[in-house]
């Protein structure tokens, strides 16, 4: 008897499996899986807004950065410093080269190294500076569209760029 359960059981079970993946397959097809160094010759790297350093550059790495959920690569020259600026959408980051020393508005500066993983808010005002000769190359994943604006949310003349 407790045999014949543990068959109806198991039964069971495999039909929830079913049921549960049978749209994996259509979402697996539908998208291929991505791996790419920041140094990969096909990334396509563009500017950056007007108040970024000279030699400021994005790859989009995943998504559509006018729709939500993009990823981008976000690279500035050594020895350079990224003004004060926000962004609409909170951004999780990691630092993939270089040294990069970011401070948001009434917090403790921080120290980001690779491998260092970092939380911003949306529309908390911060800026930064690359230390050392190396380009810092930031991976950077946003929750909204990809924007940044120079200054802070309640600044005069705060426009997306």
């Amino acid at each position: 008897m407790g045999g014949t359960r543990a068959v109806r059981r198991l039964s069971a079970l495999i039909v929830l499996v079913g049921l549960l993946t049978s749209g994996a397959a259509d979402v697996l097809a539908a998208e291929a899986p991505l791996a790419r160094p920041s140094t990969d010759t096909r990334l396509k790297w563009g500017g950056c807004p007007d108040f970024m350093p000279k030699g400021c550059a994005i790859a989009v790495l995943h998504g559509d950065p006018a729709q939500a959920n993009a990823d981008v690569f976000f690279k500035v020259p050594g020895n350079s410093e990224i003004p004060r600026h926000w962004h609409t959408s909170a951004e999780r980051m990691v630092l993939v080269a270089g040294e990069l020393h970011v401070r948001y508005d009434g917090h403790e500066p921080v120290v980001l190294k690779p491998g260092t993983y970092a939380y911003g808010p949306a529309r908390a005002p911060h800026a930064a500076t690359c230390k050392g000769r190396d380009a810092c190359v930031l991976f950077i994943a946003f929750e909204s569209p990809v924007d940044a604006l120079a200054g802070a949310p309640d600044d005069a003349g705060a426009r997306p760029q």
